[in-house]
C-alpha cells in the first residue's frame, strides 16, 4: 500500500502554483507596474470616453475589448470594459479570460484596481495550469508585486475546489487530488494556507483538517484543529492528533506526527500517546513510536501494551517488533482452545520486547503471531498453559519474577518460559478438587493456590501530583 499521506505536500504545493498565476512576479529583480494597452479584437469595438474635471476620463467599451499589460506576457479579453480615471479601476464583463505562458483564468467578470496591483475574478471562476491542474470558484484575488509587496498574493474564496494533477517520473499525468476549503491563500511561490474544513482526497486517501500550512522550500506542511488522514486501500490506516506535521525530502514524505493526542490505527496495531511519530520509507510505513506524559498504549483484539514510549518496527507495512520502554506492561489473551480461563496473561518489566513471525506481503488479511516476548529489569509473568490432559480443563498457571523473563510461542500458545538472574515463582497444577462451583460471575475458581496474583492493571506513575495510568 502507498502511504498516503505523501499527497498531501504535492497537493498544497500545487494549489499555491494554480493561484499564482503570474509566473514567479516575486522571484523578478524588480516588480513592474502594468502600464494598459488597449486594442480591438474586431475592430468594431464601441468607445465612449468622458473627460473629468481631472482631466482624466471615464472609458465605456462594447463589442469586444484586448488589453495586455506593456512589454509582459499578460493579456485580457472580455465582451465589454469600463475604466474609471479618477479610481484607477477597470472592469471587464462578460466571458473575461486572462492568458499568460504559465495559465489560464476565465470568468464572468474581473475588476483590475491599477492602484493596488489587484486583479479580482468573480462568477464562475476557472484556473487551468499548463500541466493540467485546474481550480474553480466564485472569486479569487490575486495581489502582484509591487516595492511595498515583496511576495505575490492570491486568495480563493467561497469554498474553492482544486483539481491537481501530479507528474509521474516518465511525465505521463498520475491520479488527480481534489483539494477544497473555504478559503485558499498562496504568498510567493513557498507558502500556502487553506482555512475552513479542508479536505484532501484521492482514490486512496482522504485528509481533512480545520486549517493547514505548507512551506514548499523547506517540504513541510501541517494540518491543525482536529486533523485526520485515513487511507483506504489493501492496509488502511487512520492518523488522528491535536496537530499532524509532515516532513518530506525531494518531495517524498519520510515522517509524520501527531501531537497531542496522538492516535494511529491500523490493521494490526492501534497506538494511542500524547505524541505519535510515524516513519515511512519507499512509499510505506515502516515504524511508529509514541510518547507522552499520559504513557503510551499500544491495543490489539487480543494483546494490550502500555509504557512511557512505544517502539513498533513495521518493515513493508507488518508488524514485526515492539518495544515498550520504562515501567512497561503487557497483556494478552491466552488460547483457551485446551483449557477454560477468564483471565488474561501478563507481563511486566522495565522493558518489554515483542517479536511476531513475518507474514509474506501477499497476505492482506492475517494478524501478525507472537513468537517471542522478552521483558528485562524487576521482570515478573503471569501465564496460563494447556494441561497434559485431553480434557478441558483449568490452565497450569506459571508466575514468575527474575531480572529477565523470555517467553516464547509455538502455533500461538505459550511453549516455553525461561527465567535468568533472581529468578523466584510458583508452577501449579490445579487438580479436579481445586475446582469450585462458579460464582455468580460464571467464572470458576481455583482453590488452594494462596500467593498466585491476580493479573494487575497497567503500572500508574505519579507526575506533577497526579496518578496516571
Amino acid at each position: 500500500m502507498r502511504v498516503p499521506l505523501a499527497v498531501l505536500m504535492i497537493s498544497l504545493a500545487l494549489i499555491g502554483a494554480a493561484l499564482t498565476t503570474a509566473p514567479s512576479l516575486s522571484a523578478q529583480a524588480a516588480p513592474r507596474e502594468c502600464l494598459l494597452d488597449y486594442e480591438s479584437p474586431t475592430g468594431n469595438t464601441r468607445t465612449n470616453a468622458i473627460e473629468l474635471p481631472s482631466k482624466r476620463y471615464n472609458v465605456f467599451q462594447g463589442g469586444g475589448v484586448i488589453y495586455r499589460c506593456r512589454g509582459q506576457d499578460n493579456t485580457i479579453i472580455a465582451d465589454s470594459s469600463e475604466y474609471y480615471g479618477d479610481l484607477s479601476v477597470l472592469y471587464l464583463i462578460g466571458h473575461v479570460h486572462y492568458r499568460e505562458t504559465r495559465a489560464k483564468v476565465d470568468s464572468d467578470r474581473m475588476t483590475y484596481y491599477q492602484l493596488e496591483d489587484r486583479l479580482r475574478a468573480e462568477g464562475t471562476v476557472k484556473v487551468v495550469l499548463d500541466n493540467g491542474t485546474t481550480m474553480q470558484g466564485p472569486v479569487v484575488d490575486y495581489y502582484r508585486v509591487t516595492p511595498a509587496r515583496p511576495l505575490a498574493q492570491a486568495i480563493a474564496t467561497g469554498r474553492p475546489t482544486m483539481r491537481v494533477v501530479q507528474r509521474t517520473a516518465s511525465g505521463q499525468p498520475g491520479e488527480p487530488v481534489n483539494v477544497v476549503a473555504n478559503q485558499i491563500v498562496s504568498q510567493g511561490d513557498n507558502l500556502v494556507f487553506a482555512t475552513g474544513t479542508v479536505e484532501i482526497t484521492r482514490p486512496d486517501v482522504v485528509a481533512k483538517g480545520d486549517s493547514a500550512f505548507l512551506d514548499s522550500q523547506r517540504e513541510f506542511a501541517r494540518l491543525m484543529k482536529s486533523p485526520s488522514v485515513e487511507s483506504r486501500r489493501d492496509r488502511p490506516f487512520t492518523l488522528r492528533g491535536g496537530i499532524i506535521d509532515l516532513y518530506s525530502r525531494n518531495r517524498v514524505l519520510q515522517r509524520v506526527v501527531a501531537t497531542p493526542d496522538g492516535h494511529a490505527l491500523s490493521q494490526d496495531l492501534e497506538l494511542v500517546a500524547d505524541s505519535v511519530d510515524l516513519r515511512m520509507s519507499n512509499d510505506k510505513l515502516e515504524r511508529v513510536m509514541a510518547w507522552g506524559k499520559t504513557r503510551a498504549r499500544a491495543v490489539s483484539p487480543d494483546r494490550e501494551i502500555t509504557a512511557d514510549s512505544i517502539d513498533a518496527i513495521m518493515p513493508g507495512q507488518r508488524l514485526r517488533e515492539v518495544r515498550a520502554v520504562r515501567m512497561a506492561y503487557a497483556n494478552s489473551v491466552p488460547d483457551t482452545a485446551h483449557f477454560t480461563s477468564y483471565e488474561r496473561d501478563w507481563m511486566r518489566g522495565d522493558v518489554i520486547v515483542a517479536e511476531f513471525d513475518s507474514i509474506p506481503l501477499v497476505d492482506t488479511t492475517s494478524k501478525p503471531q507472537p513468537r517471542r516476548i522478552v521483558a528485562t529489569g524487576s521482570a515478573s509473568s503471569f501465564y496460563q498453559l494447556a494441561g497434559s490432559g485431553r480434557t478441558r480443563t483449568l490452565p497450569n498457571i506459571n508466575y514468575v519474577k527474575g531480572k529477565t523473563i523470555t517467553v516464547l510461542f509455538a502455533n500461538r500458545e505459550v511453549s516455553t518460559v525461561d527465567v535468568v538472574e533472581q529468578a523466584s515463582g510458583v508452577y501449579v497444577e490445579p487438580s479436579a478438587e481445586g475446582v469450585t462451583a462458579a460464582p455468580a460471575s460464571g467464572a470458576p475458581t481455583v482453590n488452594g493456590l494462596k500467593g498466585v496474583p491476580t493479573p494487575p492493571p497497567p503500572p500508574s506513575t505519579k507526575r506533577n501530583g497526579k496518578t496516571q495510568q
